[in-house]
């Protein structure tokens, strides 16, 4: 188990060290460091047999499906019966041991391994059916690629994403109502996605709950035992605790005081008969198996005062209600505010100010009114927007009331605009918070992106706001002007279109060559013929253009903004097209490998952080180093190139 431990550490912190390396443009070791570790989990990984999908010695290369193929299950996957009592488990286990453990919160899958490889992955669907995901599974972050078992072997688990990978997810979707409600529907949709470069993206985690076979059969008559043999395999295992009737309450309490601690979704507990034989032997019903118990935990609710609906607008429109309620206790965290969604829950409540209500944490977490025990049903819709003052919509979608601003220049819209604008990634402008724009919206310094190039006509009002001084003040200006020299893709990225990410932008500047002009005429036929930018996205990126007062508003902008020359400009446009490159070392003639990275992918190129066979080289001024990646190369028999090499392949001058 030590060394298990060691694989999956050491898999991490190299994994962590190639993301600072080649994406943030900083070294958290030395390649010698990292070529020690990244030779040691080789080693390991020979030794065990055990490698997993997110080895830096084995990367799996992105795919994009056109479907998912459907395909039915050996046998039908039940349901279990559930109880809300732990007395009726300890009732229910009797005599007999048993395993409790995590009912965890995602998506069941079902995994096929053959001669020690990932063969297929199938979700559970509807117990008869489900759809094939093995494209997606091999990126699942902590899934064996590898294992050290040649037979057929069949095991299920649960697909899963992090409460605070979901948390930060739904914090970089601007749009408030396209987040994802719980991280299980993020999970179901990131499993099931055609491109398994979304799915890793996601970080899905994978916990065996189950082992349906092995070979000719099991290895063991326990439950435990063949949970423990997986382990031994590298799979990680649903945390469990062994019972009997005398200690499975407490054993409840103990799994229920680790909730808030818990970062993996759960909504409950499982029960299994230990013996496996016998839970085979007590058959099912039609909708249960008799063998394993569901425990959903009981929700603690308390009774409450509606005090006030706050509306609370977002930037695309949707405006959201809040209850505010008198503070209660609820396991044991003080809760006085819960969102309700949308009209349609509203009415179906029937609330209003006064009432009286129940409130709970639905998973023992996400605070909301279960019910409404008064019923007046006389809350009002406001008629204004509560940011702007527009006159409100109502809209009915997929059959729910929800209500909207419909202003396109409404102040709440245009703060999330503004921060999106001078963002790190997009036009750097330091200096500018969220509730520093607001202040700015609402005394009317800002109102469209161009404005922030003439902050300098209110500098004796925003030296004397809250936070500014003659230093921030000038610092703010600093920041701004440097921002009128800038790049075509930080630009595009930086209008906030929907569903235009800073590598979209950079596609859709490389395909039509820098043209602003020409992206701004392209058609949705022309751009969905792009590859990688799919139907939705050209919708987006073409309603965006097709707005005449966006058009008004960037003829003005970029009357402020000039755009760095881009090396395709003079150097021979897609030269590297479809070339993969990996680059190791220092360099001497570009700043940093990032650099050299943005120089490859302007030219058509791809860099990859470790060199495979689908590499076509690799660039080292050190072609005589005993790095691992000089070794892959040359086992591979891949060139490598010095930057001198390099900038001659590209027709440039190694001068600079």
């Amino acid at each position: 188990m030590e060394k298990q431990q060691r694989i999956k550490e050491l898999t991490e912190v190299l994994n962590k060290a190639a993301r600072a390396y080649y994406q943030e443009d900083r070294e958290m070791m030395s390649n010698k460091e990292y070529d020690a570790l990244y030779d040691e989990l080789a080693a390991l990984e020979e030794e065990t047999g055990i490698v997993l999908s997110g080895s830096p010695t084995s990367k799996v290369g992105y795919e994009v499906l056109s479907e998912l193929e459907k395909m039915p299950h050996d046998s039908p996957m039940l349901s279990l019966d559930k109880t809300k009592s732990p007395e009726a488990l300890r009732e229910w286990l009797g005599e007999r041991r048993g395993m409790l453990s995590w009912k965890m919160d995602g998506l069941t899958v079902v995994l096929t391994y053959r001669e020690g490889q990932l063969y297929r992955a199938v979700t559970r669907g509807n117990g008869l059916v489900g759809e094939v995901i093995t494209n997606n599974a091999r990126v699942f972050e902590n899934l064996p690629a590898k294992i050290p078992f040649q037979g057929e072997l069949v095991l299920r688990g649960e697909a899963v994403i992090r409460y605070s990978d979901f948390q930060k997810i739904n914090e970089s979707i601007e749009n408030v109502d396209a987040r994802y409600k719980n991280p299980r529907n993020l999970c179901s949709g990131s499993v099931r996605q055609l491109n398994n470069e979304i799915t890793a993206r996601r970080h899905v985690f994978f916990f065996a709950f189950s082992l349906v076979s092995a070979g000719d059969g099991l290895p063991s008559d326990s439950v435990e035992e063949n949970m423990c043999w997986l382990r031994s395999l590298g799979f990680d295992i649903v945390p469990y605790e062994m019972v009997d009737g005398g200690t499975v309450e407490e054993a409840v309490s103990r799994f229920a005081g680790k909730i808030a601690e818990n970062d993996f979704p759960s909504d409950g507990l499982v029960l299994i008969y230990d013996e496996i034989a016998y839970g085979v032997s007590l058959g099912s019903t039609a909708k249960f198996p008799r063998n394993a118990i569901a425990f959903k935990w009981a929700d603690e609710e308390a009774e409450t005062t509606l005090r006030e609906i706050l509306w609370s607008p977002s930037r695309t429109g949707l405006i959201n209600p809040i209850a505010l309620f008198d503070s209660v206790e609820l396991e044991g965290t003080t809760v006085s505010r819960a969102s309700l969604h949308n009209l349609s829950i509203m009415d179906g409540l029937a609330l209003g100010i006064g009432d009286t209500i129940k409130v709970y944490k639905a998973n023992m977490i996400i605070p909301q009114v279960s019910e409404n025990l008064t019923g007046s049903g006389t809350y009002e819709v406001p008629e204004h927007c509560p940011a702007c003052g527009a006159r409100t919509e109502i809209r009915m979608e997929n059959e729910v009331r929800s209500l909207y601003c419909p202003n396109p220049y409404c102040s709440a819209k245009k703060v999330k605009l503004f921060a999106h604008y001078v963002s790190r990634d997009a036009m750097n402008i330091d200096g500018l918070s969220e509730a520093t724009l607001t202040k700015m919206i609402e005394r009317g310094f800002l109102s469209e992106l161009y404005d922030l190039y003439t902050l300098s006509r209110y500098k004796e009002e925003i030296m004397a706001m809250e936070g500014f001084g003659e230093k921030s003040y000038a610092n703010l200006i600093a920041s701004v002007e440097a921002s009128r020299k800038t790049t075509l893709p930080r630009f595009l990225y930086s209008l906030g279109i929907l569903n235009i990410g800073s590598a979209n932008a950079k596609l859709l500047c490389r395909h039509f060559q820098y043209s602003l002009e020409d992206m701004m005429e392209a058609s949705v036929e022309e751009l969905v013929e792009i590859e990688g930018i799919g139907e939705v996205i050209a919708e987006s990126f073409r309603d965006y253009f097709s707005n005449l007062h966006n058009r008004e508003m960037l003829q003005r902008l970029l009357e402020y903004l000039t755009f760095e020359k881009m090396p395709e400009d003079t150097q021979g446009g897609q030269s590297l097209s479809g070339k993969v490159f990996v680059i190791t070392g220092t360099v001497t003639h570009f700043k940093n490998r990032k650099e050299m990275r943005e120089r490859i992918e302007a030219l058509g190129g791809k860099v990859t952080g470790s060199v495979s066979k689908n590499t076509d080289y690799l660039i080292n001024n050190d072609s005589t180093s005993s790095s691992s990646k000089n070794k892959k190369a040359k086992e591979l028999d891949i060139p490598i190139l010095t930057e001198e090499q390099f900038l001659e392949m590209i027709g440039d001058s190694p001068e600079r």
